[in-house]
């Protein structure tokens, strides 16, 4: 045990642990910033609440991070793992399906009751996701049948429209963007060939086309009047700016008045009740206004930091599934990132999207963590790979 640690810490990655780690001590710091008032003040809290509640996400993510460190990612490989991922993956999303709920405006019935605590089971679909892919994708490139699809792809790809579609009637649109994007880029990273990966692109494009057949029967339900009015915000915010543009007009004015330097820590306006639950997705609005462009690009720069780092991984080795996982969670962190800050410039609409790391939310940061956790776990498997060449 002593000398498994020792070679532990000697290929530990240090840079991505404390870029992991900062980035988290940071949102705890803003989450406490960004929610004081709407806590005392909207909701009858004190005004650390949100704080104290993420010091408790981030103990249990803490936890998660050991765990995905320590345990051999290899081990995700095995029959027994693959079939226990799935049958919680779908037992969680098939749960929400019949007893989820829809937790203040957000629209989407993607959270399950616990008593103690709340639960969003398509956080584990994002991390579930990269493992069964690069786990399946993996066996079959060590077999050589990685370019069979009727072997490899088909079985997969269903799994991936299964979960897609219980997430889509939630409906939860930002998620279901990203979980498709995580499972391109799996593929992607997986070796195939060009040739073949264009026929799954075409698969994949022909089954959303035959689903927005099925959408245009049941878009009263899905294309509400609030979600109709993101999109018309979207194009034109300010000429509805006190309805579905209002988010979005306050995001704008958080982010011109903090200009390069911002108003100081703890000094913004539109976390006085004007910016609704700031502490959630439009924490980077109040990031900017207190901190300015200097504080945006500690966010940004930190998980771009992450994102490189995690390809870089996924390019140094020769193992397939260390490979397609490091690819899996860059992507995950990189798009998530990107539909969180699109929404708030008004790049693309808003969809709810948390900021990885940096958002109030214990679902998000404790799987997060998780991937975080396996992450080192896969660059130190690379680093004693290429000490040993």
């Amino acid at each position: 045990m002593k000398t498994y640690l020792k070679r532990y810490a000697r290929n530990f990655d240090y840079p991505l642990f404390f870029t992991y780690l900062l980035l988290c001590l940071f949102g705890l710091v803003m989450i406490y910033s960004a929610s004081m008032v709407w806590s005392a003040s909207k909701l009858g809290y004190s005004a650390d609440y949100f704080y104290k509640k993420q010091i408790t996400n981030l103990c249990l993510g803490s936890v998660a991070f050991v765990v995905g460190a320590f345990i051999p990612y290899k081990i995700y490989k095995e029959n027994k793992m693959i079939v226990f991922m799935l049958s919680v993956m779908f037992a969680l999303l098939l749960a929400v399906y019949f007893f989820g709920f829809s937790p203040g405006n957000s629209g989407a019935k993607s959270w399950l009751k616990l008593g103690f605590a709340n639960l969003q089971p398509s956080e584990f679909v994002k991390i579930i996701i990269i493992l069964y892919f690069s786990a399946v994708f993996a066996k079959k490139y060590e077999k050589g049948k990685i370019d069979n699809i009727n072997e490899s792809i088909i079985p997969p790809i269903l799994v991936l429209f299964a979960a897609s579609f219980l997430v889509f009637i939630e409906p939860d649109l930002g998620t279901l963007l990203i979980i498709l994007f995580i499972g391109v880029s799996v593929i992607a990273a997986s070796g195939i060939k060009l040739k073949t990966f264009n026929k799954i692109l075409g698969v994949l494009i022909g089954c959303m086309a035959i689903a927005s057949i099925g959408i245009f029967f049941i878009r009263d339900s899905i294309f509400t009047e609030k979600r109709m009015g993101r999109i018309q915000a979207y194009f034109n915010p300010f000429e509805d700016e006190q309805v579905f543009g209002y988010q979005m007009v306050n995001g704008y004015l958080a982010i011109g008045a903090g200009g390069i330097k911002g108003l100081g820590l703890g000094q913004s306006v539109q976390k006085m009740g004007y910016l609704p639950e700031p502490q959630t997705d439009f924490i980077l609005a109040i990031i900017a206004e207190e901190l300015g462009t200097f504080g945006v690009a500690i966010v940004l720069g930190g998980l771009g930091f992450i994102v490189i780092r995690a390809l870089l991984i996924a390019l140094r080795t020769k193992d397939p599934m260390a490979r397609m996982i490091a690819a899996g969670i860059a992507s995950m962190i990189g798009f998530q990132t990107f539909i969180n800050v699109g929404g708030l410039t008004g790049i693309i609409p808003l969809t709810g999207v948390p900021l990885p790391f940096i958002s109030y939310g214990g679902t998000s940061i404790i799987l997060l963590s998780l991937a975080m956790g396996i992450l080192i776990n896969v660059s130190m498997f690379v680093k004693r790979e290429r000490n040993k060449v």
